[in-house]
């Protein structure tokens, strides 16, 4: 059941964001008078379609449809969607029109400026996408994070060893004051953060980054967990210790006659024991009490721990506007400087590349609003921002062309057109066969 309720998901996401997307390219194109052939939803292989408004069960049902120019439809492959403009030079490599003169209606033979907007539509309609999901969380949910200034770290074996120590403050990276405690490892990632400034009980400590560890910090984006203070929350019915007389605010300060502070040194103190209770030593108020901690058959206290500094942030109908537009903002940043990274051989980005598998697993196994939205606004800002490179078969490789044009007044010829095209289908291919392998190797990993 969760397979599918992913697999759904990802099917919903991608639609909503190639039909978008190739929105753009068809309303441009629509304004200046070029003529659309096809409008498509994946990708019709070979000429099979699941629906077309020319042919097949779907256009006898509603034969009015075919007097359109254009030919709507959905494909049978769901890695894309495409939206075929006459007189162009795309994916499809179809150059049939090349056998004749420009017609008034084709791409070709629109304006420089045109033909860029018409280019650009897409990569615009996307950020604008983005921009009203983000509006839309922001107005509906808020933002909630987890605050830095209210949260110490607990390390793992890698944060450790680049000289950090469970407890630790971060107070600044370089100069700049980080404000979302979950993003502390790709802050320092990002930002190229040479120097960490941190507290360490009363005295301010200097940790310097070794960029040569970039690598190894993209491995492991865990490498920073809050250290939660042991003290209860609450204890759920199905806990072995609901009726064991614990009570919220308690504070844990030894668990089976280890000392403690956090949470997750009460995992280490009852490692490989079952079903049974052990000594506890808890703070109430004044008083220190001894009790006793059950497990379950599984080793579980189930007791939840309060967890401190969540903070949210709350934006009326008004203020979210802006807010959409600063949150759009940062995650085009982002994303460029991840792409950056990806890059650069050394830091060892290219791995964490994935396909539809990495995004299936990104979507939660139930259905969520708030991440499925979240989720759509920055799959829109990664699609708006890839097909912004200049990469042959990319929008922004035919921005880049048309550009040219408009700077030096000679136009590319379609014979260049044609053999850049098959460049840039090559290197879109290379980059998705990196993408499944890397997503394959992830999936056999032990």
């Amino acid at each position: 059941m969760i397979v599918l309720v992913k697999t759904l998901q990802v099917i919903l996401a991608l639609a909503v964001l190639i039909l978008f997307h190739e929105l753009g390219h068809f309303t441009f194109a629509k304004l200046f008078g070029i003529r659309v052939d096809k409008f498509f939803l994946f990708f019709d292989v070979n000429g099979f379609k699941l629906l077309s408004t020319k042919e097949g069960w779907f256009s006898k049902l509603f034969p009015g449809l075919k007097k359109y120019e254009t030919e709507y439809g959905i494909g049978w492959l769901p890695f894309g969607g495409y939206c075929k403009i006459n007189g162009m030079v795309d994916e499809s490599m179809d150059t049939d029109f090349l056998q004749h003169e420009p017609q008034p209606w084709e791409f070709r033979s629109k304006p420089a400026w045109q033909r860029l907007l018409v280019m650009s539509g897409g990569v615009l309609f996307n950020f604008i996408l983005a921009i009203f999901f983000f509006i839309i969380i922001l107005g509906v949910w808020g933002e909630t994070y987890l605050s830095n200034e209210d949260n110490a770290i607990y390390v793992n074996e890698l944060s450790y060893d680049m000289g950090f120590r469970t407890g630790d403050r971060i107070l600044l990276l370089d100069d700049y004051a980080p404000e979302n405690f979950s993003m502390l490892a790709a802050d320092i990632v990002r930002r190229q953060v040479r120097k960490v400034i941190l507290l360490r009980g009363a005295d301010t400590v200097s940790v310097y980054i070794d960029q040569a560890r970039t690598g190894d910090i993209l491995q492991h984006p865990d490498m920073f967990s809050v250290a939660v203070p042991f003290v209860v929350d609450s204890i759920p019915q199905i806990s072995p210790n609901y009726e064991a007389g614990f009570r919220h605010g308690d504070r844990f300060i030894a668990v089976n006659g280890r000392p403690l502070t956090y949470v997750q040194e009460s995992h280490e103190a009852v490692e490989g024991l079952r079903d049974q209770a052990v000594p506890v030593t808890v703070v109430r108020g004044a008083d220190t009490l001894a009790m006793d901690m059950r497990l379950d058959t599984l080793g579980r206290a189930l007791i939840y721990a309060q967890i401190p500094g969540i903070r949210t942030r709350r934006y009326n109908a008004l203020t979210a506007i802006p807010a959409g537009f600063r949150m759009a903002w940062t995650s085009v940043s982002d994303y460029l400087k991840d792409l950056r990274m990806v890059a650069t051989p050394s830091t060892g980005a290219y791995k964490s590349v994935g396909s539809f598998i990495a995004i299936g697993q990104a979507f939660p196994g139930y259905w969520d609003w708030y991440r499925f939205l979240y989720l759509l606004a920055i799959l829109s800002i990664m699609l708006g921002v890839m097909n912004l490179l200049p990469i042959p078969a990319l929008d922004g490789g035919h921005i880049v062309f048309t550009l040219y044009e408009m700077i030096t007044g000679r136009k590319p010829g379609e014979k260049f057109l044609m053999v850049a095209q098959m460049i840039g289908l090559v290197l879109i291919f290379g980059l998705m066969f990196l993408a499944c392998g890397n997503d394959l190797m992830r999936l056999l990993r032990p």
